[in-house]
This record gives C-alpha cells, sequence and structure tokens, in this order.
C-alpha cells in the first residue's frame, strides 16, 4: 500500500484527496493519510476524514511511501516539488478512476488528473502537471512540468503546452499550436497561433494583452 502525504489542505488539496480515496475504493494501492501544510493554524483540521498533519518541518517524522503537491500556484509548485526531490522524496500521480487515458500516454510523477479528463493517444503528460476536471488533450500532444490545464479546456492534437504555462478555464487550443513557457492563456481563449513566453493572451481569437 502507497501511503500517501499531501502536501497543501486547500481546496485543491482536498479534490486530490477525493482523488485519492476513490483510487483506493477501486481498488487501487494507495491510502492518503492526511495533509501537510504550511499554515501552522490548520494543523490538527480534518478535511475528508484525513489530517492536517503539520508543516513540512514534520515530514520526518511522519512515515509515508510517497507525496503529491497538491498546489494551484505553478511557480510554487515548481519550487516545492524542486525541494522536496532534493530531500529525496517520492511523488505519487493522482488519477481519478473517470479519467479516460489511452494506454501509451506517459504520465509523470507527481501529476493531478481529474474526474473527466480525457488524454488521447501518443501524448506525454511530464512531471508536476496539473489537468484539471473535464479538460481534454488530443493526441500526440505534450505538456511540460508544472503547467496546468484548468477545468474544460480543449487541446487540440500535436499541441505543446511549455513549462509552468496556465491554460485558463474553458480555452480552446488549436491543433498543432505551442503554448510558451509561463505564459497564460485567460479564461474562454480560442488559441490559433503560437503564444510567446511570459505572454498573456485573451480574447476569440487569443490576442496578446499589451503590457
Amino acid at each position: 500500500m502507497m501511503r500517501v502525504l499531501i502536501i497543501g489542505a486547500g481546496g485543491h488539496g482536498q479534490v486530490v484527496a477525493d482523488i485519492l480515496l476513490q483510487m483506493r475504493d477501486t481498488g487501487e494501492d494507495v491510502q492518503p493519510i492526511g495533509f501537510i501544510d504550511e499554515n501552522p493554524a490548520l494543523t490538527g483540521m480534518e478535511y475528508l476524514d484525513l489530517p492536517v498533519l503539520g508543516t513540512e518541518s514534520c515530514l520526518s517524522s511522519i512515515t509515508h511511501d510517497a507525496v503529491i503537491i497538491a498546489i494551484g500556484d505553478n511557480q510554487t509548485r515548481k519550487g516545492r516539488f524542486a525541494n522536496l526531490r532534493e530531500l529525496g522524496e517520492s511523488f505519487a500521480i493522482a488519477r481519478h478512476p473517470r479519467a479516460i487515458i489511452a494506454p501509451d500516454v506517459v504520465i509523470g510523477p507527481g501529476c493531478m488528473i481529474m474526474a473527466g479528463v480525457v488524454i488521447n493517444s501518443g501524448s506525454i503528460i511530464n512531471e508536476n502537471v496539473i489537468l484539471n476536471t473535464a479538460c481534454t488533450v488530443d493526441h500526440h500532444s505534450e505538456i511540460l512540468a508544472h503547467a496546468h490545464v484548468a477545468p474544460g479546456c480543449h487541446l487540440g492534437g500535436q499541441v505543446l503546452v511549455q513549462e509552468g504555462a496556465l491554460i485558463g478555464i474553458g480555452s480552446t487550443v488549436m491543433p498543432r499550436q505551442k503554448i510558451g513557457p509561463w505564459s497564460i492563456v485567460g479564461a474562454g481563449s480560442l488559441v490559433h497561433a503560437d503564444v510567446p513566453e511570459n505572454a498573456t493572451v485573451v480574447g476569440v481569437p487569443a490576442r496578446m494583452l499589451k503590457v
């Protein structure tokens, strides 16, 4: 049985806890044992009958097999991932039983795949990525580390989402487009051209915001 600590006890952390519990209840060899959160006021609280066990300073005193970083902010999640990897932690994958994933899809450590997600053949999901509720990733796409595809997004075939990018709720990315590192696609946007690094695009069709 893989005993998993969830890093982050906020709303996203509770969604990830629910995924791990549903994985357990459908026969997977996984057991969430509680949350770690940097807000000491949360220690002793319970969410989904799982306790908040303390801050990250308590990690070494808690028996566990793996962690998962359930924090929505991409930069914060990247930093925690690097720190915990340096400490020798292993990373679980949270994969909702009602996600549909082609058998040849590659999923990296620490990924969170919510209910209703569809990932089609030939796609690669790198480490520490969030694929949020009911988003779709079509064939031969790749999502690089620490990115977040928000609820209800649709990525066409052969899309490349680069490190740390955020694809906002309800957005559509047309086939073969590239979303640059640490860029943001605004909610409801339609991306029909490559998005540069660190850019923010919004609208239908999506256009860059002027700074």
